[in-house]
């Protein structure tokens, strides 16, 4: 339950910089009189503003402000909830908004309406409406439950009852399914592109499959080809080795070498030759020495040593010549063995160099067909073989999913207006109904009031004659709505939901109602618990005077509202 216990504000509407404190369990019942603008209602609109950041009546938030002062307008509602005492704390120029419990602030939200839901749905248990519901009738900008319209109904005896929290359910449980079916599509257009992947990386295997066999023949028979090639080579290089063998050893340097000294001695012969043949021409032109001018002794004989002598050195160069030439023959005849052997040699190294060539082709073929287009292949099946369990494993999670929304449905079917809701508005249904028609039996109205579970009213009178709500007159109206707010005062204590002690009766008295319909509402004002206590805003002070616990007065001094007890 929640107890008011006082309401301070300041350059608030018509207050002026001084703070009205006004007590609300000062009395039971409290009368709050004054003249036309004194500012009786600006104690409900600061309550009003303190609690909800709104006023009761529909006054915007800058004219909240004293026109005089023009700032520093604020507004303190202390109150308790069991065990616990809170404070709020509300201004503007400069804004405020606190929430105080046991003298510690809570710590405020990033945003003002986040700070504003926890007051209202962890603290009040309450919001604007149902406030003016249970705690305030007014005359001013107060919508009774009769002239709300079915929804608006509906949260009110949902606040009562404490079933709202059904409602937030509601409420989140479409956002939860709203993002399951979010995610539903966007795992169905995962199956569709899964199912494509594996049409595509079927077809690839497909024709990486068809593509490998046909290579594998081609590449085959060129390996085989090769194959034939290499084995001819080889056998020409046999034939080409045993052909060099039967040449043997090959010694062209000891050819060239006899031929080097038959050269040398060539020459010295030669030589030899010349120095002879030039002392024979000495011999047959002189007959005196040129030396010591004496004769030539034995000059014949000297002549015929001489010339024998060169017929010697003749014949031992035609003996040289001849070596040459055999010499000259042997190894050109060598050099043309050379030149076949080398070109042999060549054919046999170029066969070698060929049969690499070709065993290495043979050799990155058969890896070709043994690892890479294997591997190919078989990247190509594991990655279809992930594909194929990605696509299983969306079509569980599919499942799972599906199977929450039906859940989730089945959940939200009992959530609905129709559901769980209205089976425990249903039972409340007859005690509703039964308190309505003792209040208006207490206020002289004598009709049959009842509510259905749509909150659609249905009134008849003693002849059963069927009437609605816009039917009667404003005095009758108004009792219906004093018996509907007695109502839900009483309907929210029995639930302990939004239970308060605090009443508030904005010219209730001034309005419709006649003399024997305000004897009747002081009486059921007598009958309330000592646990409420009532303010009757008024200005017909000299007829209720006397009739209430305590009395507070308005008056507008230099035009500023201050209160008197």
């Amino acid at each position: 339950m929640i107890v008011f216990k006082t309401l301070r504000y300041k350059n608030f509407l018509s207050s002026g910089n001084t703070f009205t404190d006004v007590d609300f369990t000062k009395a039971k019942s409290t009368l709050v009189v004054g003249h036309n603008g004194a500012g009786k209602s600006t104690m409900l609109d600061a309550l009003s503003f303190g609690l909800f950041g709104k006023p009761h009546r529909k006054i915007s938030k800058a004219q909240l402000v004293n026109s005089i002062n023009q700032k520093q307008a604020l507004v303190e509602v202390e109150f308790t909830i069991g065990q616990s005492h809170f404070k709020l704390v509300r201004g503007i120029k400069p804004n405020i908004f606190e929430i105080w419990k046991d003298n510690e602030m809570i710590n405020q939200s990033s945003h003002a309406t986040e700070y504003q839901k926890i007051l209202e749905q962890n603290i009040l248990k309450l919001n604007h409406k149902s406030f003016h519901q249970v705690v305030v009738l007014g005359s001013s900008s107060f919508i009774p439950f009769m002239q709300l319209n079915a929804g608006h109904r509906r949260d009110v005896i949902e606040d009562l009852l404490d079933i709202n929290i059904f409602s937030k359910m509601n409420v989140i449980l479409k956002e939860k399914n709203s993002i399951l079916r979010d995610k539903a599509s966007t795992i169905v257009n995962n199956i569709e592109l899964c199912k494509t992947k594996i049409e595509q990386h079927s077809k690839y295997i497909r024709d990486i499959a068809a593509l490998t066999t046909e290579n594998k023949k081609k590449y085959e028979k060129q390996i085989q080809n090769a194959d034939l090639k290499i084995k001819k080579l080889q056998e020409n290089n046999n034939i080409l080795t045993n052909e060099l063998d039967a040449f043997g050893d090959i010694d062209l340097t000891s050819l060239q070498n006899k031929k080097n000294d038959v050269i040398t001695y060539r020459a010295e012969q030669k030589q030899e030759l010349r120095i002879v043949a030039k002392r024979g021409l000495f011999l047959q032109s002189n007959d005196d020495c040129p030396t010591c001018e004496q004769p030539i002794q034995n000059k014949d004989k000297l002549v015929f040593d001489t010339k024998n002598q060169a017929y010697q050195i003749e014949s031992t160069l035609k003996l040289i010549e001849s070596s040459y030439s055999e010499v000259e023959a042997e190894m050109q005849k060598l050099q043309e063995t050379i030149a076949i052997v080398n070109g042999k040699t060549s054919t046999i190294n170029s066969n070698n160099r060929e049969i690499q060539s070709l065993n290495q082709s043979n050799n990155d073929l058969r890896s070709y067909l043994n690892e890479e287009v294997s591997t190919d292949l078989n990247v190509a099946r594991k990655e279809l073989e992930d594909i194929t369990n990605d696509k299983e494993d969306l079509i569980e999670e599919k499942l799972k999913v599906t199977e929450q929304i039906n859940y989730n449905g089945v959940i939200a079917e009992m959530l609905r207006d129709t559901g769980i809701k209205t089976k425990i508005i249903k039972q409340y249904l007859p005690a509703i109904n039964k308190l309505v028609n003792q209040h208006l039996q207490v206020l002289d109205f004598f009709v049959s009031f009842d509510l259905d579970e749509s909150f659609q009213e249905t009134i008849r009178s003693r002849f059963r004659d069927d009437f609605t709500y816009e039917s009667f007159s404003e005095g009758e109206k108004q009792r219906i709505d004093l018996s509907l707010l007695f109502t839900w005062r009483q309907i929210a204590k029995m639930k302990n939901s939004v239970s308060t002690n605090l009443l508030i009766l904005d010219e209730t008295f001034d309005s419709s109602l006649d003399h024997d319909g305000v004897e009747n509402l002081l009486k059921i004002l007598n009958t309330l618990g000592e646990d409420t206590n009532t303010f009757i805003i008024s200005h017909k002070g000299d007829i209720l005077d006397g009739k209430f616990d305590a009395k507070i007065e308005f008056v507008k001094e230099r035009n500023f509202s201050k209160m008197k007890v």
